[in-house]
């Protein structure tokens, strides 16, 4: 890439970590619900158009699914031939180990005192599912099974449950622990 192109680059992701930046004090300061897209645009210093290029919308900014890449990625650390939920659980690790836990640990924070962002998690969850089971091939190489669905679909809802309980608890207790303790409760199911 050239300059001009590594200088765009960088602007926007200054633009983009501003934008979020300046939304999370807000919601910490003022709750979610009470804070518009117009405010965190004008406190951002810029305009409401330009905050909609970044995100589509406040929830996705406080939500963000992580991309079929990143899902793929994290997945293909386990081998094809465990039980889906098996792999799942095992890669939940790697996909933490990405994480900022302290930056983690206040978005989640925002979520899990917010009614409608709690809903709204259900909802990326599912979609996240959809990316797992993309991503989560069968030991022969095909794509995983349609009856893999309701396993997956549970996995994500007990990884949900796990980080909304380290939120709830303000990180007293490791996510890793609650994630698990969420895990666990599915073998006795």
């Amino acid at each position: 890439m050239n300059e001009s192109g590594d200088w765009r680059s960088r602007r926007w992701d200054a633009t983009h970590q501003r934008i979020y930046d300046v939304a999370l004090k807000l919601f910490q300061e003022q709750g979610f619900e009470r804070v518009s897209v117009g405010q965190i645009a004008a406190a951002a210093a810029v305009s409401v158009p330009t905050f909609y290029a970044h995100y589509p919308s406040k929830e996705h900014l406080i939500m963000q699914l992580p991309t079929a890449d990143d899902v793929a990625a994290v997945m293909s650390t386990q081998p094809v031939d465990l039980p889906v939920g098996e792999r799942i659980r095992r890669a939940v690790p790697y996909f933490f180990a990405q994480w900022d836990m302290a930056a983690q640990l206040e978005r989640w924070r925002i979520i899990a005192t917010t009614p409608s962002l709690r809903l709204r998690a259900a909802e990326f969850e599912r979609v996240t599912a959809e990316l797992v089971a993309d991503a989560t091939p069968s030991g022969d190489g095909a794509a995983a099974a349609a009856s893999d669905a309701a396993v997956i679909n549970a996995h994500l809802a007990a990884f949900t449950s796990g980080v909304l309980a380290w939120a709830d608890c303000n990180g007293e207790r490791t996510i890793q622990e609650l994630v698990d303790e969420a895990f666990d409760a599915l073998q006795h199911l």
